[in-house]
């Protein structure tokens, strides 16, 4: 049997053995209330410190899908969920033009045999040699920005022609300042729910921007 894990620096009021149902409710309540304001900030900062890269990446992200580009996203794990919903926005959004975008986290079929047959830091990597072509665009989501298949496959990516985007959170990791990533969205926080929700705004942020230079025929002559 392991040895009790302290669980007090993520909840203190599951240590605390309250007996009085009352205070329990409001220390529940105070620790939402402190998670949403905390989220709350650090989304507000990001954007801020985001907000000249959203439009010019979003400028170039229009242009290329006025020209015929296509997006391909990947991540690891929950990135990977996340990737797929930003496909999925592009591709079947709630207002506006749909825009070709496919998550290469999806088909497990895929995933699984190339992990299996060529090893797992190649399969994102090994679809865009299959998929992709010069004009399209890499997205690799990541908490850390440190993943070696995400880094293999931005370096594919951009030798193939692709724009490369990154999204990572703390310092960037290894997609900051990389040649092979054209932009890269840092979320400044060491929470990785912090990092993830605000990952969120800022892709749901570079839909709608492009939907807009999109409707403005950017790149188009």
């Amino acid at each position: 049997m392991t040895p009790k894990e302290p669980t007090n620096f993520l909840y203190p009021f599951i240590d605390a053995q309250e007996d009085d149902p009352d205070s329990l409710l409001a220390d529940l309540a105070a620790s939402a209330q402190a998670k949403a304001a905390e989220s709350l900030a650090v989304r507000r900062a990001t954007l801020a410190a985001n907000a000249d890269l959203l439009n010019r990446t979003a400028t170039e992200l229009a242009r290329r899908f006025n020209a015929g580009g296509r997006m391909f996203t990947f991540g690891n794990g929950g990135s990977s969920t996340d990737c797929t919903t930003l496909a999925g926005l592009f591709a079947r959004p709630p207002a506006g033009n749909p825009l070709p975008a496919w998550s290469l986290a999806t088909d497990q079929a895929i995933v699984t045999a190339l992990g299996n047959d060529v090893g797992f830091e190649l399969v994102f990597a090994r679809q865009l040699i299959a998929r992709a072509k010069s004009g399209d665009i890499a997205v690799a989501m990541s908490t850390s920005g440190n993943s070696p298949n995400l880094l293999t496959a931005l370096t594919e990516a951009r030798h193939r022609g692709l724009y490369t985007i990154g999204f990572a959170g703390y310092d960037g990791g290894a997609f900051a300042n990389n040649p092979n990533v054209d932009a890269c969205f840092t979320v400044r926080s060491q929470s990785v729910h912090r990092i993830q929700e605000a990952q969120a705004l800022l892709g749901y942020r570079l839909w709608l921007t492009v939907q807009e230079k999109c409707d403005q025929k950017v790149g188009v002559a």
